[in-house]
């Protein structure tokens, strides 16, 4: 085990379940917002490509749900247009596994630019599975961590 994530444990084991959600999803907002980690659309790649296909599938559900399936099946050349049936709004788990990091990159680009609060379906999804937070590198996680740190402060 790491010493970040001893420090993940120790702040997450101090403060209740809804507390943690709540500020662990603040704090990722805040991460994908920052300047000093990388674009939002970047680090949604990441996390997408450490999710398994149920996850990877709740991410794309939650976009498809927020933006509309005519919007986004033509982002990353049309990966996502190619995967869902005619009339189709959501994806099976089985069909988010055949996307790649750099669909996920591309689609989520084409999500946020659409509707900038995605931003935050997307920080309030991740939230609920924090196992995947934790794969982010050492900057983007400290953001994140920073405002579940003052949560516990509060």
């Amino acid at each position: 085990m790491s010493f970040l994530d001893d420090v993940i444990k120790q702040v997450a084991g101090s403060v209740s379940a809804d507390t943690q959600k709540g500020g662990l999803e603040q704090g990722l907002t805040a991460m994908f917002l920052s300047d000093k980690t990388p674009p939002f659309a970047s680090l949604v790649g990441q996390l997408f490509g450490k999710s398994d296909n149920t996850q990877r599938a709740g991410l794309m559900n939650q976009l498809l749900a927020a933006v509309g399936p005519q919007l986004l099946s033509q982002a990353a050349g049309g990966a996502l247009g190619r995967l869902l049936p005619a009339g189709a709004s959501q994806l099976t788990p089985e069909q988010a596994g055949q996307l790649s990091e750099q669909d996920a990159i591309a689609i989520a680009q084409e999500a946020h630019t659409a509707k900038p609060a995605v931003l935050e379906m997307v920080s309030r999804f991740y939230a609920q599975h924090p196992e995947l937070v934790h794969t982010l590198g050492s900057a983007a996680l400290a953001f994140a961590m920073s405002k579940l740190a003052t949560s516990r402060a509060g």
